[in-house]
């Protein structure tokens, strides 16, 4: 059934004719969209977006005579519409897609391995990201996220009398709105935090080494049995389910198990949130930020009742208000702040959390 006023107009902008025929065929399907146009390169598309005015755009980024950043780069300027772009699996990809998403693309599509049965890998995934997409058109078109200067660090609270640990999950919106508050926690911060961002494998590596040249702390992507420290940033492996397991020394280590393969949700936040809050109890602080799904509100509960502090970012600066807005409807968060007041909280709540 169609619950939509109208369907989502969708360009698709491929120079793989089968491609092109894979992302047709799985839009065309759905009773909620259809394909408003084909084009083979970033020049086509710019022309496309302009005489057709589609809702939703899926983009290549690696296509001959204009490639698909700097097609973006232009569209976002000139005529923002929500883009999901179309990611080579591998680590030239990453690093071009993790540029993509800062141009302002609301989410990605890692292109699938093999084909004809491809359809049937990525159809779950790409109508969930498209119309993720089209929700968030409104943000889009509003000029979210929008590039503001690098912020001065915050200053650091004093050191508590035992560790804490901040967790951090987010989906769509997520590597632009972390690389904002990121370099606002300062060098010396009294806790440990870790990011649980829904993202593949091959791109959390990059995504963390994009974080580190941000951050004032260090920030890498976690590995198994290494031990939890204050003033570090592990980001969840993709593909690996992040637990929090304590250890001798009556801190914390990082357990990864493989994940549940379900489209654009792992990491799953729940499984690290649930697990911190068993481990740290009342000093964990958990935060939940932009992104579609309930991912996080299960994890915000339990930290709420090991008398943990939760915090969800608000929808005027969410991307997309779907897992904060869970959480805050069920009643598991305790402040709902910006973005931008989200590093301010965390320091604050620091500071009761002994």
């Amino acid at each position: 059934m169609n619950f939509l006023p109208r369907k989502i107009r969708v360009l698709i902008v491929d120079d793989s004719a089968l491609v092109r025929k894979l992302l047709k065929d799985i839009i065309s399907g759905d009773p909620d969209m259809e394909v408003a146009g084909l084009a083979t390169n970033g020049v086509e598309a710019i022309r496309a977006v302009a005489e057709l005015k589609p809702d939703v755009m899926t983009m290549d980024i690696h296509m001959p005579e204009m490639d698909g950043l700097t097609a973006l780069e232009y569209i976002m300027r000139k005529m923002p519409l929500p883009v999901v772009m179309l990611s080579a699996m591998a680590q030239r990809g990453a690093a071009a897609t993790l540029k993509a998403l800062e141009l302002g693309a609301v989410d990605f599509i890692a292109k699938p391995s093999h084909y004809p049965s491809a359809v049937k890998e990525v159809r779950e995934e790409v109508i969930l990201k498209i119309k993720t997409a089209f929700h968030a058109r409104d943000r889009v078109k509003a000029g979210y996220p929008k590039h503001k200067e690098r912020r001065k660090t915050l200053p650091a609270v004093k050191p508590g009398r035992r560790e804490k640990l901040v967790v951090i999950g987010a989906s769509a919106g997520g590597p632009r709105a972390l690389a904002e508050i990121l370099p606002m926690f300062p060098r010396d911060m009294p806790a440990a935090m870790l990011i649980v961002q829904h993202m593949p494998g091959v791109f959390t590596r990059s995504f963390a080494a994009r974080l580190n040249t941000l951050s004032e702390l260090p920030v890498r992507e976690a590995e198994d049995g290494e031990e939890i420290k204050p003033g570090t940033v592990l980001v969840a492996p993709g593909g690996k389910d992040l637990i929090v397991s304590p250890d001798r020394s009556g801190l914390g280590r990082v357990e990864l198990m493989d994940s549940a393969n379900r489209a654009g949700a792992t990491p799953r936040i729940d499984t690290t949130m649930i697990t911190a809050a068993e481990t740290f109890g009342p000093r964990t602080i958990g935060v939940i930020m932009t992104g579609m799904g309930s991912d996080g509100a299960r994890g915000m509960e339990r930290i709420k009742k090991n008398q943990g502090i939760t915090i969800a970012q608000d929808e005027a600066s969410c991307l997309v208000f779907g897992m904060p807005k869970v959480a805050i409807d069920r009643g598991f968060v305790d402040w709902v702040v910006s973005l931008e007041k989200i590093p301010e909280k965390v320091l604050e709540l620091l500071q009761l959390t002994e």
